[in-house]
């Protein structure tokens, strides 16, 4: 193969595309590919589910008009692949996701439409795969037990359980060891919450999760100064 045609193959890669997701318009670029992918084969799971995928990302990184069309678009995606395929693991959760970070950033009413849902959907992850993406299932639903209030269902110490269950898989992690942090502090454990934010820090980069290690370390020195670390 000759250079040009090399250069053909990146251009046309989604995955390419979405390996660049923090430089701009990437993340677009994968997102349209996968959606004409999808529309061409409706049946095709992995365009699907990477579309979900996509637009989470896009949800909380494209320009702030867009977000909550990117993420509802995510939410449809996910749905479509856990039609696609019920007993696979990927739909369930990008669509837990996308509806997390609407429930997240769209205010009490969206929070209320989608926290039910979003446990549910979690949940059928764990019965699929609790392994599925390094424990990730219940990382997002230690999220749900810290943001969602005690009268809703939330607790400070499932979320602490779940998120604990989820580094069992990848202690590395940076996103459950911020969560962690921030659901120890919420607890009065103080000093493991620093702890946890200090690994946040040492740990390495993932290469397949660059972009987010590199947010939740700035998140994580930002908290540590807050507290005095």
């Amino acid at each position: 193969m000759d250079a040009r045609a090399g250069a053909q193959v990146s251009a046309d890669d989604p995955d390419t595309w979405y390996a660049r997701r923090d430089q701009a318009d990437a993340a677009q670029r994968a997102a349209a590919i996968w959606q004409r992918r999808a529309e061409a084969n409706p049946q095709d799971l992995e365009s699907v589910w990477k579309l979900s995928r996509a637009c989470y990302w896009l949800g909380g990184h494209a320009a702030e008009a867009a977000r909550r069309g990117w993420l509802e678009k995510g939410v449809t995606a996910g749905q479509q692949a856990a039609q696609i395929r019920p007993d696979r693991p990927e739909g369930y959760f990008w669509m837990a996701a996308n509806m997390g970070e609407l429930a997240e950033s769209f205010g009490l009413r969206a929070g209320l439409k989608y926290r039910g849902r979003i446990r549910s959907a979690l949940e059928k992850v764990l019965a699929i795969d609790p392994a599925f993406q390094e424990g990730s299932a219940d990382r997002a639903l230690g999220r749900w037990y810290f943001k969602v209030p005690v009268l809703f269902g939330g607790s400070k110490a499932e979320s602490e359980a779940h998120l604990r269950k989820s580094l069992s898989y990848d202690p590395a992690s940076t996103a459950t060891l911020y969560f962690l942090a921030e659901t120890l502090f919420a607890r009065d454990k103080d000093a493991e919450a620093v702890a946890a934010l200090r690994k946040v820090l040492d740990v390495p980069f993932d290469p397949e999760w660059g972009p987010e290690d590199r947010e939740f370390k700035a998140k994580a020195r930002g908290l540590l100064a807050q507290h005095g670390g």
